[in-house]
């Protein structure tokens, strides 16, 4: 099989991958689940046409958006997760030893087992962690209904369309931000900001609303196309000042060796944004 497929996430611009193996195709109550072999990327998982993750560069998403804010924070003990049902997320996380629970909100149970079979070596064995706590609902939901307080609270969202379209409204933000213990911080995944500039700046405007501190950093993730990926960034604390000798004393107390993307530098150089991204931060 040599089928090309085209994601069809933006209305003006496609990106085409290879498909030289169809592994599964079907459609669960919420999305259609496909995954396919690439000769660059390796696996890929599509829900609705759009990329969600591969094999071959995952580890640049999942280590940005988990070792930034914990090792910013220090102290981090309990970090909820909406989303991620690849379990990626959930591996970087608990590669912290000092991270005592993590909870993991996913609104497809489908997406969490098809992962475990088709992708396992996303999650590694995140799924069989005495830590992890899954939980199988809206995040949304959750959010309004918890009385819990996280240190961390990571969104791995998809895009803004269909299940995931709640997960970027004002009033989600807002009860995200009543489930944040004191000097805690909230990263989101907020798309390509040169192809979806609407998406963090939306995202910005609520930020700036609930946090002392509101921004985004960047990464460069091959095959979210368009230009580097932002990241949302609220906290009430200074966080975002931990200097890069102190970032690379917790990141060797952690035990974090291997990493093939994070550094304390790039840490520190992902919150400098390029003139049209501060322009859609604000």
């Amino acid at each position: 099989m040599n089928d090309w497929i085209d994601e069809t996430l933006h209305p003006d611009y496609r990106q085409r991958l290879r498909a030289a193996r169809m592994i599964y195709d079907s459609r669960t109550d919420h999305q259609r689940l496909q995954v396919f072999e690439n000769p660059v990327f390796g696996r890929v998982l599509t829900l609705d046409g759009v990329v969600q993750v591969t094999e071959g560069d995952e580890y640049i998403y999942h280590e940005m958006l988990t070792h930034t804010p914990l090792l910013a924070h220090g102290a981090a003990r309990r970090v909820l997760i909406i989303g991620g049902g690849d379990g990626g997320m959930a591996r970087e996380v608990l590669r912290h030893g000092a991270v005592e629970e993590v909870v993991m909100v996913e609104i497809d149970a489908s997406v969490v087992e098809f992962s475990k079979k088709w992708l396992p070596g996303i999650s590694a064995g995140a799924f069989d962690d005495q830590r992890l706590r899954l939980e199988i609902a809206d995040g949304a939901d959750y959010v309004a209904t918890a009385d819990a307080r996280f240190d961390v609270i990571i969104i791995d969202s998809t895009d803004p369309i269909g299940p995931g379209e709640t997960l970027f409204t004002d009033s989600f933000y807002g009860r995200t931000r009543q489930r944040l213990a004191d000097g805690g911080i909230l990263v989101t995944q907020n798309g390509v900001p040169f192809l979806q500039p609407e998406e963090l700046r939306g995202t910005m405007r609520a930020f700036r609303a609930l946090f002392a501190d509101a921004t985004a950093y960047l990464a460069t993730v091959p095959t979210y196309a368009g230009g580097p990926m932002a990241f949302g960034w609220g906290t009430d604390g200074q966080a975002r000042e931990t200097p890069e000798q102190v970032l690379e004393g917790r990141m060797g107390a952690a035990g974090l060796t291997g990493l093939r993307y994070y550094t304390p530098a790039v840490h520190k150089a992902a919150f400098a944004l390029p003139g049209y991204v501060s322009r859609l931060v604000g």
